[in-house]
Order: structure tokens, then C-alpha cells, then sequence
């Protein structure tokens, strides 16, 4: 029973936007590549555990705290023998491990050790536990689901599952026979509980308003190469049709995450989409979908 379904990050789709509408720094277009490629793996992990036999609860993305130490779960996967802490790395490539250090073999450079990570969150969850009065069976991997991924020079006793050893972990998994009781419950629903919401480690660049790139950009492919022909949106890059009320309700979205504190008023969505549309179609779109506050000119939606 999955309880906790997967989410992209807050800064995972921050940076996509401001991708779009700003240059970004090397090193936040670094970070963006790796959480795009953290989620595509967790994706493609999420969906061959979807369909695990016996009772099983089954929790992703989990950020907890812990005196004051937060520590952050891929997957957690509650089952009546054991629990499992799995952290997915789709990482791809060469790598070997010198000194409790991950090198990439092809650029040498020094990549965050997740098994040393992992220990780290296994530790602090069982703590978590013993606090909670909770007596169960631990056990943390670090998952790599990269198919191109090879690992050299790593201690047969590390706590790790290869691409070539995942179905064997889920056949072993599935062969094990699990039947929940009410303990099993009531800690699925005190993780859910303790789950928080705003991550700390969450690393964005410094933008404002002024500085974004105006206008209605394609949703396949980005292009501000857009034009309104009848009710759609459509790109001249790669001819990607949207209806209009759709494009206005991705980008009315877009100023809420980046820009929680501006209110939404039909003159702000019509200066972010470079008023290429008309106002009374966007007040159109946001009486439809928003609670008008307010009169006249001074009418917000929420």
C-alpha cells in the first residue's frame, strides 16, 4: 500500500523555471541536471516496486528531523519482518570507491559517498524508533538503478544493491511473507505524521521579478517562439499545441511557486505573459479557477 506518493522537490521545479526565463550559473545548471536525473531514477525505481505481493506499507520521499537533524528517505518500504531504508542513486557511468570515497572513472571527480549518507539516516531513524517505543528490524541499501552503471573496488560487505541485483532483492522481498497488524499501521501514520514539509537543504539561486525573461513559453520544449492562433497556445519550434486557459493556468502556477508573496491579479499574469493575451481572457481563467478577493482594481485571486 503506497501511503506517500513521490513529488518533484520544490527546488527541482523552481530551477526548471528559472531555467527558462534567466540564465543560470554553471553550477546551479549542475544542480538542476542532477535532480532531474535523481527523479528520473526514483521514478523508474518507484515504478518496479509498485507492484510488491504480500501487506506491505510503502512510503517515498520521507524528510524527518531529528534533534535538530534532518535526514531524508528515498523509500521506505514497512513490512512485518523488517523495515527497509533504500536511498536510489541513478547515477551513470564508471565509478570506484577509494578510502570511503566515490570517484567517477572517466573525470576523477569526487562524488558524496551515499553509503556513508545512508548511515547517517539509518542511525538517526533508529533512534526515531526507539523514541517512538517502536521494536523493529532495521535494515538501509543504497540503490543503484542506473542499468549503465558500474562499480569497481567495493567491499563485498557494503550495504548496496547493483542494477544486476535489484530483481533478486524484489524477488526476495516478494518471497518473504508479510501480514500487517495494528503496530505496522500506527507507525506508518507517526512517519507520515513527522514528514516536513520545507526542506532545509534546498539550494536556489537569488532571483527577482524584474530580472525573468516575459512571456508564454512552449510546455514541451520552452520555446518563447509562441504565438495565440484561435484558443491555443502553439510553438513555432516544435509545433506543440496547448489550449490557452491550460497555458494561462501553468503560468498563473509558475508565479505562485516563484513569487508566493505577489498576489495574483489579472494585470500580473497579463505582464508575465508579455501581454500577448488579452486581459478579459485572463480574468476569464482565473474567475474559473480562483476565489475573486477584492473589487474593481484592486481584485485578487486565490
Amino acid at each position: 500500500m503506497l501511503l506517500k506518493k513521490r513529488t518533484e522537490s520544490k527546488e527541482l521545479i523552481v530551477l526548471r523555471y528559472l531555467n527558462t526565463r534567466m540564465e543560470l550559473a554553471a553550477k546551479d545548471k549542475f544542480n538542476l541536471a542532477n535532480l532531474e536525473k535523481g527523479y528520473r531514477g526514483e521514478i523508474e525505481f518507484d515504478r518496479v516496486t509498485e507492484n510488491l505481493s504480500e501487506e506491505r506499507y510503502i512510503i517515498d520521499d520521507l524528510l524527518l528531523q531529528l534533534n535538530n537533524s534532518y535526514f531524508q528517505i528515498d523509500k521506505v518500504i514497512i513490512s512485518a519482518g523488517v523495515i527497509h531504508l533504500l536511498d536510489v542513486k541513478y547515477h551513470e557511468g564508471d565509478y570506484y570507491l577509494e578510502s570511503d570515497k566515490l570517484y567517477s572513472v572517466k573525470s576523477g571527480r569526487e562524488f558524496k559517498n551515499p553509503v556513508i549518507q545512508l548511515k547517517r539516516s539509518e542511525t538517526l531513524f533508529r533512534q526515531l524508533l526507539q523514541n517512538l517505543k517502536f521494536n523493529y528490524l532495521v535494515q538501509a541499501s543504497v540503490v543503484f538503478n542506473n542499468p549503465e552503471f558500474t562499480l569497481y573496488q567495493a567491499p563485498m560487505d557494503l550495504p548496496i544493491i547493483l542494477p544486476t541485483q535489484i530483481n533478486r532483492f524484489l524477488r526476495e522481498l516478494n518471497d518473504t511473507p508479510s501480514k500487517m497488524d495494528e503496530s505496522h499501521r500506527l507507525l506508518a501514520q507517526k512517519l507520515l505524521s513527522l514528514h516536513q514539509d520545507k526542506n532545509p537543504f534546498t539550494n536556489l539561486p537569488e532571483y527577482n521579478y524584474e530580472q525573468l525573461e516575459k512571456g508564454m513559453y512552449c510546455k514541451a520544449c520552452g520555446s518563447f517562439n509562441t504565438v495565440i492562433k484561435n484558443y491555443d497556445l502553439v510553438c513555432g519550434k516544435c509545433g506543440k499545441q496547448e489550449r490557452i486557459d491550460q497555458a494561462i493556468l501553468r503560468f498563473i502556477q509558475e508565479i505562485k511557486v516563484l513569487f508566493p508573496e505577489i498576489k495574483i491579479t489579472t494585470q500580473i499574469i497579463y505582464e508575465w505573459c508579455q501581454a500577448k493575451i488579452s486581459k478579459k481572457t485572463i480574468t476569464r481563467a482565473l474567475k474559473k479557477n480562483y476565489v475573486s478577493t477584492g473589487r474593481t482594481c484592486d481584485t485578487y485571486y486565490e
